[in-house]
């Protein structure tokens, strides 16, 4: 069985044979058919980009609405893969001593993000990078004896748990023609394609899931691969462009048309997907910057009004929007405050209704930036 997406191999022999799935060099041939609902799609989605390149480009606290995107990203696309943390598990101000597997996994992915984003100054989007990330991504957890920063050396395959080679729903090309697929495709990464961008961004990410290079993380790579070739491409200045959130929702379907390309050929449903997660993803991060934008000048000015008390409770404010769980010690200790003058601005400020206690005996000592956390909260729970 063979269509313009690849074909199938037969390894091994006798009772030990299994057919593993050779992709097709990028770009498709024929061509991506661009129909009038694609152009469309392609169209809105641009769109919202640029209105999304905007808006972040006046938000004067950039890197704190990045900072706090980036955790809400790694939690949704770890949460894809069965992980079961929550946003109040990774903002815990106690994390470190207090981490279990789920939430190291998403810990990790934060790392592994701004290590790929950094790591972009010096080295070319590549297979070299999308290694050394993969390194930073499984390092002390789950999958941490998968080879780590290396790509496979043996067959792996995608499946329900407990399911083999015999059974498995999807197997990935064997190590050779992996390789050979791999080269194809950071080749393609660096080609002018005279394609759009955004369908350029969906066919090198189904590419990379088809081949699956590794033997843990492949999704989160993979996703990942979306915002860092949109920044390689200047399509993007800062990273605030994350598809979890879609893609979660939409799971099934996610799996279900990549599927579908395997099988028919057929690139231009799953185009047509991906264009649909970049338009929704970029209006939803439009409307959580103009949200979150605007809880901050209410706050602020609330505080501003405060007077003499201001300076310090601002500091604790401001603190708070990146780190929207707070424990009065640890925060004191952090913004080099006394005890006595950070416990008196978090009893302003739950007065004030911006921070809240909690109620149940495992946080009893915390406090949280209330409407910040449930803005954020959403597609998370």
């Amino acid at each position: 069985m063979e269509n313009r997406a690849g074909k199938y191999r037969t390894n091994l022999s006798g009772e030990t044979a299994y057919r593993s799935f050779i992709p097709a060099p990028l770009p498709p041939v024929p061509p991506i058919n661009m129909d009038n609902e694609m152009i469309a799609l392609l169209v809105k989605a641009n769109q919202q980009l640029s209105v999304l390149e905007n808006v972040s480009g006046r938000i004067p606290n950039m890197d704190l609405f990045v900072s706090m995107y980036v955790r809400k990203e790694a939690l949704m696309s770890s949460q894809i893969e069965g992980t079961q943390a929550t946003l109040e598990d990774i903002l815990d101000p106690n994390l470190s001593a207090n981490i279990n597997r789920d939430a190291a996994d998403v810990v990790n992915y934060i790392k592994a993000v701004n290590f790929a984003i950094q790591r972009m100054q010096t080295l070319p989007l590549s297979n070299r990078l999308l290694r050394e990330t993969h390194a930073v991504l499984m390092q002390g957890v789950r999958g941490q004896e998968k080879n780590p920063g290396e790509f496979r050396r043996s067959q792996n395959w995608i499946g329900g748990e407990g399911s083999t080679l015999k059974n498995a729903r999807y197997i990935p090309p064997n190590p050779e023609d992996m390789s050979l697929a791999l080269s194809d495709l950071e080749k393609y990464i660096h080609t002018d394609d005279s394609i759009d961008v955004l369908i350029q961004t969906a066919l090198i990410h189904y590419q990379f899931e088809t081949i699956h290079p590794f033997l843990d993380g492949n999704g989160r790579i993979g996703r990942l691969l979306i915002t860092l070739f949109l920044m390689e491409k200047q399509v993007m200045t800062s990273p605030v462009l994350y598809i979890s959130y879609f893609l979660k929702k939409n799971r099934i379907e996610y799996y279900d048309r990549m599927s579908e390309v395997r099988v028919k050929g057929n690139y231009e449903q799953w185009v047509r997907f991906f264009l649909e997660a970049v338009y929704e993803c970029a209006k939803n991060a439009v409307e959580t910057v103009d949200c979150l934008s605007h809880l901050h000048e209410i706050n602020e000015g609330a505080i501003k009004q405060l007077g003499r008390s201001s300076k310090n409770i601002l500091q604790i404010f401001h603190y708070l929007e990146t780190n929207p769980i707070i424990e009065i010690k640890k925060t004191a200790d952090i913004l080099n405050l006394s005890f006595n003058t950070v416990s008196s601005g978090v009893k302003k400020l739950v007065d004030m209704n911006i921070l809240v206690k909690f109620s149940d005996t495992k946080r009893n000592k915390l406090f949280y930036y209330k409407e910040y956390l449930d803005f954020l909260r959403t597609g998370t729970e």
